[in-house]
């Protein structure tokens, strides 16, 4: 009946913000082959860190990566955002996804194995192949035709096992292969449960794989329609404690309350806490595209302050020429938290720009110290002139960009998201907004609501019409009656009003309540207007728009 879909394509609309965005990363490009890699080479950066940055790291679309215990609502949220299933997707209470799954756009629907992925130079996973075939052979990327998808790409994750499950094994480091997602992705979505929340072993080694990545953490209180405001109130305080247990900083870490998916919320107190906190994430959600430049001038500044030179150096010049290399090498290493004293004494490094002590312990014990290399002058240079006069030139073209509020399609378009908030909608209600018709010439088949329109008039008369038309107030009225997520709603709303009018007559009262009516079959919503779905009063004006 319905067709899948979101609705508008974001990126077609803002061409000016996509292109800025594409000027900033191909100047970071340029920037990290001409400044930073080779000091990265040179100082074998890639055996103590993260691998060399490659093209596809800086031209990839934003990922957001989707974790938390099984059975949370991963995968329902994700299908939530984007609007349709994807393949090899799964729901269900027993732990349903059993791999890692990268949802990207794609001109076809389809899946690409793990150990295919990673020998492809156009996607961001070749350096996941040292997880081995245990992972990889867990790991895949469906593509699809979506149009979310051409903004965001999104990474689904095996649910987090529970105490009753500790002793099972993966055949794969999983919190380290966490830890790389982390690191790449521009925003990291952890979900609980409000009528389960547990926290377990691997779950507090999950939540050590992110440390360092706090800042693009989002925690989110799913299903928390399913419980009481007083239950409600006693698990997010729970939750919190347990959070500042794990990830001691001093900022507190931001708990979205939330119930994420597209059927009908249950009845409860706190209905619009949940609609609002609804809001405040799909807004974070939808800035990632508009902030992506400045997330990876941010990890490549981040990359290039990392004191590694000047310990490596440090090291090779302690190293005795013939005797006793070995024992030196271990003593150096033992003594690694004073060299980094030394070192942010003589050179006045922060100590924030130097690695973790215990991890930089453990890739040493590996390595021939006999082949490090002492600090070169002219790689010293041209990194200074990357972080003080290269980065600074950057920032200006930052700031060029042109802030519009413009949405990602389906549930995380904000422009009618405002619509159904309380202060917008006392003051403009269903803020009438232009279409942007590009459907084929309407048809004049018999309209399929017709044969329903009887019982539909009985609602819209009970509404007491004026002047033959429902004004936005009552429809809306109505309409959240269905207790449909306002976001689903407000896409109901813009496909029902057909001449933009802010207003629904008869027809497009019937075409609303149809479509309603769908969505609570299971059905997804189209993403324009079929011409089987236009009233027929409206398909000539519709027709000669098109023209």
């Amino acid at each position: 009946m319905f067709s899948q879909g979101g609705q508008d394509d974001w990126l077609r609309n803002n061409p000016k913000i996509l292109g800025d965005v594409n000027m900033v990363t191909e100047e970071l490009k340029n920037l990290y082959y001409k400044r930073l890699l080779p000091i990265e080479k040179y100082y074998s950066f890639h055996h103590f860190h993260s691998p060399s940055y490659e093209d596809a790291d800086f031209d990839n679309k934003p990922m957001v990566l989707v974790m938390g215990q099984y059975s949370t609502g991963k995968t329902t949220f994700i299908r939530y955002l984007i609007e349709q299933d994807f393949p090899g997707s799964r729901v269900g209470p027993e732990p349903t996804t059993d791999c890692f799954s990268a949802l990207m756009y794609g001109e076809t629907e389809g899946i690409i194995p793990g150990n295919a992925l990673t020998v492809d130079p156009k996607k961001p996973f070749r350096n996941l192949d040292p997880f081995g075939n245990s992972f990889l052979n867990r790991f895949q990327c469906a593509q699809m035709p979506n149009q979310v998808l051409e903004s965001i790409s999104i990474i689904d994750t095996p649910g987090i096992l529970t105490a009753a499950k500790r002793k099972l094994s993966r055949g794969y480091d999983f919190p380290a292969v966490l830890r790389w997602f982390a690191e790449r992705v521009d925003r990291i979505i952890l979900l609980f449960d409000a009528h389960k929340l547990e926290f377990s072993d691997e779950l507090t080694r999950a939540f050590g794989a992110l440390s360092g990545y706090e800042d693009k953490l989002r925690v989110v209180l799913n299903k928390a329609d399913r419980v009481d405001s007083q239950q409600l109130m006693r698990v997010y305080g729970a939750l919190m404690w347990s959070l500042g247990k794990v990830f001691r900083t001093p900022e507190i870490l931001r708990v979205y309350i939330g119930s994420f998916w597209s059927e009908p919320r249950q009845v409860c107190d706190h209905y619009q806490l949940i609609e609002l906190e609804e809001e405040d994430l799909l807004a974070d959600i939808r800035n990632l595209p508009r902030n992506a430049a400045v997330r990876k001038l941010n990890d490549l500044v981040k990359r290039a302050r990392l004191a590694h030179a000047h310990i490596i150096s440090y090291l090779k010049q302690e190293m005795p020429t013939i005797f006793c290399k070995e024992s030196k090498k271990h003593n150096l290493i033992y003594q690694l938290p004073v060299i980094f004293t030394k070192i942010q004494q003589q050179h006045r490094v922060p100590a924030g720009d130097f690695p973790d002590c215990t991890k930089m312990q453990e890739k040493l014990l590996g390595q021939d110290f006999s082949k490090f290399k002492t600090l070169k002058p002219s790689l010293m240079a041209s990194l200074d002139k990357l972080l003080t006069t290269d980065i600074a030139n950057l920032v200006p073209l930052l700031q060029q960009q042109e802030v519009r509020k413009k949405s990602l399609p389906g549930v995380l378009d904000g422009d009618f998201l405002g619509t159904f908030r309380p202060e917008h909608y006392r003051r403009d209600p269903f803020k009438e907004l232009p279409r942007d018709d590009e459907s084929s010439e309407a048809d004049f088949d018999d309209w399929v609501v017709e044969k329903y329109k009887p019982k539909y008039d009985e609602i819209f008369y009970n509404l007491s019409p004026n002047e033959g038309k429902l004004s936005g107030t009552k429809v809306k009225e109505w309409m959240t009656t269905t207790l449909l997520p306002n976001s689903v709603l407000a896409h109901i709303w813009r496909l029902s009003d057909v001449d933009g009018d802010g207003m629904l007559d008869n027809e497009e009262f019937a075409l609303a309540v149809h479509l309603i009516e769908g969505k609570l079959e299971g059905h997804w919503l189209p993403r324009e207007l079929p011409s089987h779905l236009v009233p027929p009063s409206k398909r000539l004006s519709t027709a000669s728009d098109d023209e």
